[in-house]
């Protein structure tokens, strides 16, 4: 099956064809960098991060975007509250988000421009919008006038007449119209401040966007997303200034991931009692964890969030790690060093001998063909891990060394290194808590496994449970197999 993506601009599912050949241009909206980053400002680039991966791993040479903007009313305010200025705010609170992708796996970001560093661009825009008739210069602002575009509203699929102002949208009576948007603002005095032919401003937030992207991405690429919460005004905006700009397609699809939720509410800086610090869930989660989170849904549905659901998905990629561990004992060769394919092009590579885990890298490549369907792609990984293990269980290979049988596990773990990495996950080794580093511990634990075990071959069944029991309370896991029981502290 062909890669189909929904378009929220025609509101169906198309084939992906691409502007040029072999080629994707993808742009998506970062973060205003004011505060710290939340949960909340993860889920997009993980989700667009996973969607380069896959796109990478179909053939096409990827260029993907993510802006940065370092200059906006809410930063002015934040950075008058801390008592720095804007550009040590902005600095700061980048620096975090750059640690948290980097702590998720998001790295294959290409650029990523900021707001003040394309003035000139946004400026340039500015003035060709009005020279065309779509803008207009009112007391130091400039503001696009809505009416001129009548295909203002085809994004978000509103009545143009209907629009309201939305958010960064300030109502002031020197507009032509409620619902025009800023594209310049003469700025206060002490506020940051550029040169421009209407006086010294900046810029306003949808500019930054189309300048950026054009730039780096020409006038008209491929995928345009972002957050469900963008569709209006923000990319509305961008859509409506873009094409009335360059006369063309701006961006060919527009992707919308569902947004994360707590509690039903949706997690938003103005709504204090919803932010969760990545920071703070890095420090005590798995960034495994945390990414199978944003991903073990449709990428346009809402995600729940909640430490009930962050131990659940743990305890699932329990069946994982018990299977790298397996594999490690077996071959001995850790399922992290393992070389598996990167481009679908090599799969005769991975043919696996045996029949069911194919079946189930098929089923995973027809669900992210299905608009990226990851949460539908990582129920086969889970399938695909009980097909290995019933193999290693029927052939007996924990006690029998047979070549031509451990030869066909091996082809089939690394059928999973393959898909796994498509989803960026498992591309690391689990790092152990600092308190599991104690030397006596791990003394310890064989002590009580030893224990375990003669209490067993007595047939006391109730203290060997119970000591396997309080053992699992204290988050370490006994795995019971024919060459003795092993341990992991989860």
């Amino acid at each position: 099956m062909p890669l189909r993506l929904y378009n929220t601009l025609t509101q169906t599912k198309e084939p992906f064809q691409t502007v040029q050949p072999g080629k994707v241009g993808m742009y998506v909206c970062g973060p205003t960098v004011y505060s710290n980053s939340h949960v909340g400002h993860m889920v997009g680039p993980v989700i667009f991060d996973t969607i380069k991966r896959y796109l990478v791993y179909l053939g096409y040479d990827v260029t993907w975007v993510v802006n940065i903007t370092d200059v906006d009313d809410k930063l002015i305010v934040q950075a008058a509250k801390d008592g720095v200025t804007v550009k040590d705010l902005a600095d700061r609170v980048t620096e975090d988000y750059l640690h948290c992708l980097h702590q998720l796996g998001v790295d294959g970001i290409d650029h990523m421009p900021k707001a003040t560093e394309h003035i000139a661009e946004i400026v340039e825009m500015t003035q060709a919008l009005i020279n065309k008739g779509f803008a207009y210069a009112s007391s130091g602002d400039v503001y696009f006038d809505v009416t001129k575009a009548p295909e203002y509203g085809k994004l978000s699929h509103r009545d143009p007449e209907a629009l309201q102002a939305g958010a960064r949208i300030e109502p002031t009576a020197i507009k032509r119209n409620p619902g025009d948007f800023a594209l310049w603002k003469g700025s206060k005095p002490g506020e940051p401040a550029w040169e421009s032919p209407w006086g010294p401003g900046r810029p306003g937030w949808h500019i930054e966007c189309s300048a950026m992207s054009m730039k780096l991405l020409g006038e008209h690429f491929d995928i345009h997303g972002g957050g469900l919460d963008l569709v209006f005004p923000h990319h509305e905006n961008e859509v409506v200034q873009s094409e009335s700009y360059s006369g063309k397609t701006f961006a060919t699809y527009w992707l919308h991931n569902g947004l994360l939720t707590k509690a039903g509410k949706k997690i938003s800086k103005s709504d204090p009692g919803t932010v969760i610090l990545m920071s703070d869930l890095l420090r005590d989660h798995d960034p495994d964890t945390l990414r199978c989170l944003f991903l073990s849904s449709h990428y346009r549905r809402p995600i729940d969030y909640g430490p009930g659901r962050l131990d659940e998905i743990s305890r699932g990629l329990e069946a994982f790690r018990s299977l790298f561990d397996r594999f490690e004992r077996l071959t001995g060769t850790s399922f992290f060093t393992l070389e598996a394919p990167t481009r679908k092009s090599d799969e005769e590579k991975v043919a696996s001998s045996i029949p069911e885990i194919d079946e189930h890298r098929t089923r995973f490549l027809e669900a992210m063909d299905d608009d990226f369907n990851t949460g539908g792609a990582f129920g086969e990984l889970y399938e695909l891990v009980r097909a290995l293990n019933r193999f290693a269980d029927t052939h007996k290979l924990e006690t029998a060394a047979d070549p031509e049988a451990l030869a066909g596990y091996r082809a089939g773990v690394v059928v999973l290194k393959e898909l796994t990495q498509i989803l960026g996950l498992f591309l690391h080794p689990r790092v152990q808590p600092e308190a599991t580093g104690d030397s006596l511990t791990p003394k310890l634990l064989e002590l009580l496994v030893n224990l375990r075990a003669r209490v067993r071959k007595e047939k006391n069944f109730a203290l060997a449970d119970d000591i396997r029991n309080q053992l699992a309370e204290m988050g370490v896991t006994l795995e019971d197999r024919p060459d003795g029981t092993g341990w992991k502290i989860s």
